[in-house]
């Protein structure tokens, strides 16, 4: 009897220690088996970085575009920049956002997702560690990029272009080039991604896209009556520089938001966001006293916006150093392709759309392959040479040059033969704030 019960304490005992092993491991499956839930300050602070790339687009380019065009076309460009993005916002819960995102897809796109209909408040997106956040603000912050992207087109096309032409034009772009493209950079199985192209924020998906497409749009529409023998100068550099400074807060949202958690390497990318900026704003205006003009503050703005622009892509792929060089060659770069190539080849891209967005954004997605390795000060593990990661940002480049060349290419003929593009000599004489909208940005 008592070995029965020396043998019953002893299992007991066991039991007893071993609960709590067991205990952990039932814990540890019940973890496994529910469903992840969005960190309350991740999601907080995705909600922060939406609003904020809102504010890049209104007022922030509104403001910035309407500075630079004249007096009587003010309100048409900045009632375009807030239709076109508004259109890009109803557009991307239709079908933009299952197009981009999926959940089924290919390499070049996606399906699965119309009208949002997988979708509900319970639905998380994952971000690139263990965390999620909410789908619904995934959504909402990738559909101010796609906003964002076709109202920076308009750069290449503003003071001439019908309204109607303008809408028709946005709705054929973000199908057949945003909505791809998107996919093919940032998508699980898109082609790019898959294939390792660096993108934090946008350089090709957003800049090089958009530069491209304006330059493509502004050759097909036509060069605005008067140009370039007539003087076309900005009515309102204050406006510009307001629009400029909103800009470059918002941006802060786009590059830092889109690490997708409020963690190191958002604020790597915020701390790139300054120093790029900073650089690029100051050697644009060092690249015009070089040049024998005077450092201006049209220049601070447009060496401001290339440095953002070159920074994009490698917010969070380099080192704060390596951004501030980047930034300073875009200036330089951009500034010459705006003083001197364009006068040259003679198109006509309003508002320098391709000379800043696309040249800028080719610099930055190819040098992000440079800054992001480690012994630059890059955030790389050295697993990839140089080299291979330069040619890969190549191929990415290229890719969505040819691939935004002629999709607004088909976009532009279309909505040129269905509405005829562009508006009469007449009205654009007059200015299109009356011409198309029956109002004036200024009554004196």
């Amino acid at each position: 009897m008592m070995r029965f019960l020396t043998k019953m304490t002893a299992l007991g005992v066991a039991a007893l220690a071993a609960a709590p092993a067991w205990a952990q491991e039932a814990a540890e499956a019940a973890a496994e088996a529910a469903p992840a839930v969005p960190n309350p300050g991740n999601n907080a602070w995705m909600m922060t970085a939406t609003i904020l790339v809102l504010l890049m687009i209104l007022p922030g380019l509104a403001l910035f575009y309407g500075g630079l065009t004249r007096t009587k076309n003010m309100l048409s460009t900045m009632t375009q920049v807030g239709a076109v993005s508004a259109l890009a916002m109803i557009i991307w819960v239709i079908y933009g956002y299952s197009t981009a995102f999926g959940p089924e897809g290919n390499a070049y796109f996606s399906w699965g997702n119309l009208f949002l209909a997988q979708t509900t408040p319970d639905s998380t997106a994952a971000t690139f560690s263990d965390e999620v956040i909410s789908e619904y603000v995934f959504i909402s912050f990738q559909m101010t990029f796609a906003a964002i992207t076709a109202a920076l087109v308009l750069g290449g096309i503003v003071e001439r272009t019908k309204f109607a032409a303008v809408m028709l034009f946005t709705a054929i772009w973000l199908t057949i080039v945003y909505f791809p493209i998107a996919h093919m950079v940032w998508a699980g199985g898109g082609l790019l991604f898959e294939m390792g192209a660096l993108d934090f924020a946008g350089g090709t998906v957003v800049h090089i896209n958009a530069g491209v497409s304006a330059l493509v749009a502004a050759m097909i529409f036509g060069k605005r009556t008067g140009y370039p023998k007539e003087p076309m100068p900005p009515h309102s550099l204050t406006m510009t520089m307001i629009g400029t400074g909103l800009l470059w807060v918002g941006w802060f949202g786009f590059n830092a938001g889109s690490e997708l958690e409020a963690d190191g390497t958002a604020g790597l990318a915020m701390i790139n966001t300054f120093v790029a900026t900073a650089s690029a704003g100051l050697f644009w205006m060092l690249a015009e006293a070089l040049s024998g003009r005077k450092g201006s503050a049209l220049g601070f703005c447009s060496g401001v916006i290339a440095g953002l622009v070159a920074v994009t892509p490698a917010a969070g792929n380099s080192g704060p150093f390596g951004a501030l060089v980047l930034g300073a060659v875009a200036a330089i770069v951009c500034y010459f392709a705006v003083a001197v190539i364009k006068p040259k080849l003679g198109y006509d891209d309003s508002l320098d759309a391709f000379g800043i967005h696309g040249i800028g954004g080719m610099i930055g997605a190819i040098g992000t392959g440079i800054v992001y390795q480690p012994m630059f000060g890059g955030p790389g593990d050295g697993s990839t040479a140089m080299g291979a990661q330069v040619t890969t940002q190549i191929i990415a480049v290229l890719v969505a040059i040819v691939w935004a060349a002629v999709g607004t290419a088909i976009a532009a003929f279309i909505a040129k033969i269905v509405t005829g593009g562009r508006v009469s000599e007449e009205a654009e004489r007059e200015g299109l704030d009356l011409a198309e909208h029956g109002e004036r940005a200024y009554n004196y």
